[in-house]
């Protein structure tokens, strides 16, 4: 990637340490100074990966760790202010096998305490959303632990969405509106709009996110981060979560760049082009 600088030189942008050749590669495509400040996942398609080689499903899911740790390391290479992780949605509790569940709950303990050191290596500080309080409290312990041992680091935020869903969380932050307008001259005086609504969603310390991005070739969001999706670039991918890798994070970067964000606006040249017919 080229840029001019004050004395009209162009330079070449240089790659960030740590990136292998490919990631390098994909990197020089994109103009690092138009980074999406903030990316969303949904990490899908562990169970399909370990049916396609006769494995149980938590080989799957064992497998995914790896695509986890490529791709935090890579984000915060990068730059990426903000990176958010649909790790564990409210729906598992329900439509998985406890055997299922139960596993998962001690590979998030083991992941905890194996990553800090990487993330505190690549500055990356360490964040939640979603219902934890009805987590295990053993895993509760673990979560906040690992919070703490990050919580001085100033690179990339990670946020892990763990016993989430978009609709509780929506749920949650009006039961908390109502619950702060009653301590504080009653609900009569409450207005609500779209700013007080943001202030009281798990991700009020967030900027929204710039693009989600979707593993698996599945189309659609499965009730992650509804509100805070409402203009993000969606980039679906067919590749199955654990081959997931910092060289695809960059791939899904250099499609967003490619793409005009007008947030409901027109297009560069749009606005002296004729109304559309309105159809009777």
């Amino acid at each position: 990637m080229l840029a001019s600088n004050p004395k009209g030189i162009t330079l070449q942008h240089k790659v960030p340490a740590g990136l292998d050749r490919k990631e390098a590669e994909v990197y020089r495509q994109f103009d690092p100074e138009r980074l999406p400040r903030h990316i969303a996942i949904i990490m899908d398609g562990n169970g399909r990966w370990a049916k396609r080689r006769h494995m149980p499903r938590v080989a799957g899911h064992r497998a995914g760790v790896a695509a986890v740790r490529s791709t935090v390391e890579t984000a915060a290479r990068i730059g990426i202010h903000a990176l958010t992780l649909y790790a564990f949605s409210e729906e598992n509790w329900k439509k998985r096998p406890a055997s299922e569940v139960d596993f998962l709950m001690r590979l998030l303990s083991r992941y905890l305490k194996a990553e800090v050191p990487t993330l505190d290596k690549n500055n990356i500080r360490l964040e939640y959303i979603g219902r934890q309080h009805e987590l295990p409290e053993d895993v509760q312990k673990r979560m906040e632990w690992a919070r703490a041992s990050t919580a001085q680091n100033t690179g990339t935020v990670l946020t892990l969405a763990l016993n989430y869903s978009a609709r509780s969380e929506l749920v949650d932050a009006f039961r908390s509106m109502v619950n702060a307008a009653s301590q504080n001259g009653g609900i009569e005086h409450l207005r609500i709009d779209e700013e007080m609504v943001g202030e009281h969603l798990y991700t009020r310390n967030l900027p929204d996110p710039d693009l989600v991005v979707r593993t698996s070739g599945e189309m659609r969001l499965s009730n992650f981060l509804l509100w805070q999706l409402a203009y993000a670039e969606i980039y679906v991918t067919p590749t199955l979560w654990p081959d997931f890798r910092g060289v695809h994070l960059l791939e899904a970067i250099v499609e967003y760049q490619k793409r005009e964000r007008r947030y409901g606006g027109l297009n560069h040249g749009d606005a002296h082009a004729a109304p559309a017919k309105v159809r009777s």
